[in-house]
């Protein structure tokens, strides 16, 4: 027994070394690009003279200047809580939505047309509406951030639940479950991976509306700190913003995968084994 728990060890490490080899390769395969484009941006304007195409290193050293040493990060905690908030009741909104007119089927006959309605509505045209009803204050950013992110949860949801096999139904019939254990061990884990790419989906929404929300009528957030910028003619100062946006946006798209990847690590898992 000794030997042969031995004669394992090199293979163990073999399969160990080669896994980390290919993560390693992963990251390298996703990061050039970026990278590489990154580095045209400041070769190319290293030498700029242009006031509306200044060099990105002096955008860097702006960038610094007013996120973190005056203060300008306070816009960042803003527009984060507004879309945290507007995100959460979106997607809830979203779920128990699709989970409804999944159930009830007269119910999605009847309110299909609607749904699809507004869902093809662009949410910024409602901007005036939103601003008429709540105000300027931060309740009109968030309504239009949960109303934009409502809909293409909500539609994958229902896609997702209507498309699970009947024979599972069966099989949980024979079993003799429930209609909310069945809901809860069937329907949800069956229909979450389209619910997951919804939600990711509704993130992108959201983003898009807290910047257009914050930027008419608005006095904080990152779309308000832009849009001054421009107005004051301080173009430099306008790039940081741009910047510190597409930061954040990759980040909660990251922070997004990631998270998604370990819920549903048991689906990844076994579309794994059914492709080898």
């Amino acid at each position: 027994m000794t030997r042969v728990t031995t004669s394992l060890v090199p293979t163990v490490r073999a399969r160990g070394s080669s896994t980390g080899m290919r993560r390693v390769g992963a990251v390298l395969t996703s990061l050039w690009l970026p990278v590489l484009l990154v580095a045209i941006w400041w070769f190319v304007t290293a030498n700029s003279s242009s006031p509306f195409f200044p060099p990105l290193g002096d955008i860097l050293v702006e960038t610094w200047n007013q996120w973190v040493v005056l203060g300008a990060w306070t816009n960042a905690v803003v527009s984060l809580r507004n879309l945290f908030i507007g995100y959460l009741f979106g997607v809830l909104i979203g779920i128990v939505g699709g989970s409804l007119l999944w159930r009830l089927r007269y119910l999605r006959i009847s309110v299909n047309p609607i749904i699809y309605f507004l869902y093809v509505l662009p949410a910024p045209a409602l901007l005036p509406a939103m601003i008429a009803i709540f105000g300027i204050g931060d309740m009109r950013q968030i309504a239009l951030i949960a109303l934009g992110s409502i809909w293409p949860t909500l539609l994958n949801t229902l896609d997702g639940m209507r498309g699970i096999d009947t024979v599972k139904f069966d099989t949980a019939r024979g079993l003799r479950l429930g209609g909310w254990r069945t809901y809860t061990r069937l329907v949800l884990p069956g229909a979450s991976p389209q619910i997951a790419a919804g939600m990711r989906a509704s993130l992108t929404v959201g983003i898009v509306l807290m910047v257009v929300s914050e930027m008419v009528a608005a006095n904080s957030g990152i779309g308000f700190f832009i849009l001054q910028a421009q107005a004051e003619f301080a173009i430099k100062k306008m790039w940081t913003g741009i910047l510190v946006l597409a930061l954040i946006g990759t980040a909660l798209n990251y922070l997004f995968v990631f998270v998604e990847r370990r819920v549903l690590r048991w689906y990844y898992r076994s579309r794994a084994l059914g492709s080898s």
